[in-house]
């Protein structure tokens, strides 16, 4: 199962190799991890998407509230949360292809000899349409932030 961890963390040099070496450690793979800054600059959010059973995971959970440098952690799979994903792509095509990706809420940011860079941000679902919607056009290059989630509910 893909759980999707919030963990706050003290903005410190090493925070985030220490996080990530408990991951592997424990033979999990992180299938995306995105971190900046809250609202305090002392403070960041790591957003981890990874796949492990419950009870590996409660003992993952374990581990990284053990860790000096971090504040909370929550499993946000169990709660009511609002993820996206940011892309920035580089793709070439003609007024065919505006027409899609404004059809699939894409922003043309740039322009160039055929060539359109190209930001989406969305949901899962929202980033499987637009690939599906872009099949037959050449994707030239593309870079992804990884899920980025927050709570629903009031903490």
């Amino acid at each position: 199962m893909k759980h999707t961890i919030s963990v706050l963390v003290e903005n410190k040099f090493g925070v985030l190799a220490h996080i990530s070496s408990l991951f592997s450690a424990r033979g999990f793979n992180i299938n995306s991890l995105a971190v900046g800054e809250t609202e305090d600059p002392t403070i960041s959010r790591m957003t981890i998407v990874v796949t492990g059973d419950d009870r590996t995971l409660e003992q993952v959970d374990k581990q990284l509230n053990k860790l000096i440098d971090v504040i909370r952690v929550d499993d946000l799979t169990k709660k009511n949360f609002v993820d996206r994903e940011l892309l920035l792509f580089k793709i070439e095509g003609d007024s065919s292809l505006k027409a899609v990706l404004g059809r699939l809420k894409a922003e043309i940011l740039d322009e160039n000899q055929g060539i359109m860079l190209v930001q989406f941000c969305g949901s899962k679902k929202e980033t499987e349409e637009l690939f599906n919607g872009l099949k037959g056009y050449e994707i030239k290059e593309m870079v992804r932030t990884g899920k980025i989630a927050i709570a629903k509910d009031k903490e």
